[in-house]
Parts: structure tokens; C-alpha cells; sequence
């Protein structure tokens, strides 16, 4: 099973970027897509709608905010949309697909850096999602959480982390959160558990030179239950076309 997690910045760009005539050649099971910036009814075009995936949006309530999406093969047993919170049933942020023997859903953890209330929103979102997981980890069968968290984990995962420990993304209880999901609570980071190597991004700022020297952010994750640890055969971050400032997550599993 192929699950790809990408960061459009916007649907509407990332397909003009050539988004969509990239996955339909990944043979990808299932593709989670976050900050569509775009309403559902606004993406009736065929472009938005390759051949051969089944899509699924659940809006934001209010534009400019995330929106998110699931392409998948398969039609599934069902979907799931939002999370029963404020903070990420109106901006768009979760939605669930369930198959046979795992569901993969897409969320986005709001962004921090523009301000001292977007950190606080982020953060109690944060806690809200915590309390998910949480209850995630009572249900019988396995889930991939795809998405991104607006968090680098440790400090493999940032360039120059040092200057950047008071900055929104690297802040001490940002980690400390990513810390109790893998650590505490068992969760698996999927990437890493296959991929040990240093400088493995997949966000960089919105300039050439930082994506060139690869100066960026590990911002993009599938997080996994603990039983799924062993089912990861392959992961990569694919740099060789530019989408957004994110790049697609690639993570293949043997279910």
C-alpha cells in the first residue's frame, strides 16, 4: 500500500504546478492532501478529478482557511470528517477514510508563525488532537495519520536549529508534544523508521536559495500505530518537481 501526505498551499496552485499529472504516475493506493484553499464545489474541473482515484474534501467553513482531501483507489468503507472541535471542524483540518484493515486520514495542525494568537490557536489545537490519539489508541485496527504538524522533531529535522529553538515550529513544548506521540504513546513516526539520515526535509521558505542548499524543515508526517512499525518498507521525500513549498511525502507499507 502507497500513502502519499502533501502540503498544497493552495489546490488550485499546486495543480497548475503540475501536482496532479505527478501522482497519477506514483501508483499511489491513497493521497491526503492538506490546505486546499479551496471549497469542494470549486473543484469540479476534470484537472482536480484524475482518473482512476475517488476524492473527498471536507471545506473550511471560512475562506483562507485549510481545507483537506483524500485521493483514494478505492472507494471506502467510509468517511469520517472533522474531530467534534472548533479549531479544526470550521478551518477543514481532519478527514478519515476507512479500508478494510487500516484508516488513513489527512489533518493540518494550524501554522504558529504569524502571530502570538496563531500559536496559541495552534497549540490548543494541539491539545485537542492529543486527546484523538488518545482515544485512537483504545480502537481495534490501525490507523496512518497524514499530515502536517507545523513541528520539526528533533534537531536533525531543522537547518540551523539552534537559532531557531524560540521560534513557532521548534518551540519547547512543540517537541515535547511530538515527543509524547512518539515516545509516550507509542505512535510511529513512519519516516524515521526507515530513513535514519540527516537533512531530510520537506518544507522550505518560499525562495529558491533555501531549497537549492536545502535549508528547511522536516514539517510533513504519516503517523502510524505501534503495530504498523514493521509494514514500512520504503519512505522517501520527493524533491525533484516543485509543487508548493512542501514536498510530497512518499511511505510504502506492506498491507
Amino acid at each position: 500500500m502507497r500513502v502519499i501526505t502533501f502540503n498544497a498551499q493552495g489546490i488550485e496552485q499546486a495543480t497548475d504546478n503540475g501536482f496532479f499529472d505527478w501522482m497519477v504516475q506514483q501508483d499511489a493506493d491513497v493521497v491526503c492532501i492538506q490546505d486546499l484553499r479551496a471549497k469542494e464545489y470549486q473543484l469540479d474541473d476534470e484537472r482536480y478529478h484524475p482518473e482512476g482515484y475517488y476524492p473527498y474534501f471536507f471545506d473550511a467553513w471560512e475562506d483562507g482557511y485549510s481545507g483537506v482531501a483524500i485521493y483514494s483507489r478505492d472507494i471506502p468503507k467510509a468517511i469520517m470528517t472533522g474531530l467534534g472541535f472548533e479549531l479544526c471542524d470550521q478551518h477543514g483540518r481532519f478527514i478519515q477514510a476507512d479500508f478494510e484493515h487500516v484508516s488513513v486520514s489527512s489533518f493540518c495542525v494550524p501554522s504558529g508563525l504569524k502571530s502570538e494568537e496563531a500559536q496559541a490557536e495552534k497549540e490548543q489545537f494541539m491539545t485537542d488532537f492529543m486527546g484523538h490519539l488518545n482515544k485512537t489508541l483504545r480502537k481495534r485496527r490501525e490507523f496512518i495519520f497524514c499530515g502536517t504538524t507545523h513541528i520539526a522533531h528533533k534537531p536533525v529535522d531543522l537547518s540551523n536549529w539552534y537559532a531557531n529553538q524560540t521560534v513557532s515550529g521548534f518551540l519547547p513544548q512543540e517537541r515535547e508534544w511530538m515527543a509524547e506521540i512518539f515516545d509516550e504513546m507509542g505512535y510511529v513516526d513512519a519516516f524515521r523508521q526507515i530513513n535514519k539520515a540527516e537533512r531530510q526535509f520537506s518544507w522550505w521558505p518560499d525562495y529558491n536559495r533555501a531549497r537549492k542548499l536545502n535549508e528547511g524543515a522536516r514539517l510533513d508526517y504519516q503517523i502510524t500505530t505501534a503495530n504498523l512499525r514493521k509494514n514500512v518498507k520504503n519512505a522517501q521525500v520527493y524533491r525533484d518537481e516543485m509543487f508548493s513549498e512542501h514536498a510530497p511525502l512518499i511511505i510504502d507499507y506492506e498491507i
